[in-house]
């Protein structure tokens, strides 16, 4: 960490007018083309606030064009953005997190250099934002508005201003990581790590979402968990329609009490809190009509979630697989080695749960398997040799 970190508090050019209508949207658009280099890029959501994950605000920097906000609540299409920036590489922190909401405004990045991931496979132990950029510049960032509702308009000037010091600094963080990287041999790493980020297909749907019901294993009968998938969908539908974050129009604990307490009456769900609030009492009937679909259906959950067909919890290995967990034993310990060496932490050496398939099933290749399940090349050279000397040290018994 450098000795002496000096704070940033504000850009050195100031903040610039929020881009928010489409002649100010191709404006920036030529002025971004005409700058040089790779582009900063960060974007803002309003999680916990509203039902989508859309950008609400979109940063960027690229020198010779200077810093631009745009408004992507006002200016969903960001297209014409894409257009001027085709070909050069995008710098996040993070990409993971940005990528999403930037591919449904239509900005589809080639090459992206990642901060972060950068951070870890250099061994960093302290891998944010503000520390990856104390280390790397010495300045200090403030993170004081990250869980704001940037759906709010108008954005306070405040707002803006933290949102424009993620970007400002991070052409340059990138600049010093780069260099870093080359010394370590690890640069090609990171490329092969962050095109299969942009390689990586959107997650689909969770099975049976409802389950997730903060405080849902209380209710131990299926008529009960029958109640709380329709008082669950009922309220997502609202959620959606609002667009607002589901716990914000009810929270968890309203539908759990409901489900458990099985009222029988309408006017005996209205006294179950927050339900015998003024807010929700307007919508009393419509919790109740979703009671009553719940206790009425003839599709009954089973209490306990199917389980998907994957690699069985670890912990019962040594009952089910004895060879399996003495696999699993020394395949961690090498690994271990393998990260204190490279200065890579284990998880980014292979995902955890692509190495417990591994070991479970014992193949006969782990490198062919490894690279089955969509291990990059530098991942193959390093792990596999320990996942071979573990398997065939403890084979399985016939």
């Amino acid at each position: 960490m450098t000795a002496t970190i000096t704070p940033l508090s504000a850009p050195s050019g100031g903040v610039p007018p929020l881009v928010d209508t489409p002649n100010a949207l191709d404006e920036a658009a030529a002025r971004l083309a005409a700058g040089q280099g790779p582009v900063a890029a960060d974007a803002e959501r309003a999680s916990g606030f509203t039902y989508t994950s859309r950008a609400q605000l979109v940063q960027l920097f690229r020198r010779g064009s200077g810093l631009t906000l745009i408004d992507a609540a006002a200016l969903p299409d960001l297209r014409t953005v894409m257009d001027a920036l085709s070909g050069v590489e995008w710098v996040f922190h993070a990409a993971s997190q940005d990528l999403p909401c930037l591919r449904e405004c239509g900005v589809f990045p080639e090459r992206v250099f990642d901060t972060e991931l950068a951070s870890r496979l250099l061994g960093e132990a302290s891998v944010g934002l503000a520390a990856v950029v104390a280390r790397t510049l010495g300045l200090g960032l403030a993170k004081e508005h990250s869980a704001q509702d940037w759906s709010r308009r108008p954005l306070p000037g405040a707002w803006l201003n933290y949102a424009a010091l993620d970007v400002v600094v991070l052409l340059d963080v990138r600049d010093a990581l780069e260099k870093e990287l080359v010394a370590a041999g690890k640069l090609e790493m990171l490329y092969s790590e962050t095109a299969s980020v942009l390689a990586a297909p959107a997650p689909g749907p969770r099975a049976d979402p409802w389950r997730r019901t903060r405080g849902a294993h209380v209710l131990k009968d299926s008529r009960r968990l029958a109640v709380l998938r329709a008082m669950w969908e009922a309220r997502d539908s609202l959620a959606a329609e609002r667009d607002l974050f589901p716990g914000r129009v009810l929270p968890d604990s309203a539908l759990v009490a409901a489900a458990l307490a099985l009222p029988e009456e309408r006017a005996a769900l209205g006294h179950i809190p927050p339900f015998n609030g003024r807010r929700q009492s307007k919508l009393l009937t419509y919790w109740w009509e979703a009671l009553c679909r719940g206790a009425a259906t003839p599709d009954i959950p089973p209490v306990k979630a199917p389980r998907a067909l994957a690699t069985p919890p670890a912990r019962n290995w040594a009952r089910r697989n004895p060879a399996a967990a003495d696999r699993l034993a020394q395949a961690k310990a090498a690994l271990a080695e393998v990260s204190a060496e490279r200065r890579i932490p284990v998880e980014n050496l292979a995902q955890p749960e692509l190495v417990r398939q591994i070991l479970f099933r014992a193949p006969e290749d782990a490198a062919a398997a490894l690279a089955a399940l969509g291990a990059r090349p530098w991942q193959i050279e390093l792990v596999a040799p320990v996942l071979d000397a573990a398997i065939a040290a403890h084979p399985d018994v016939p």
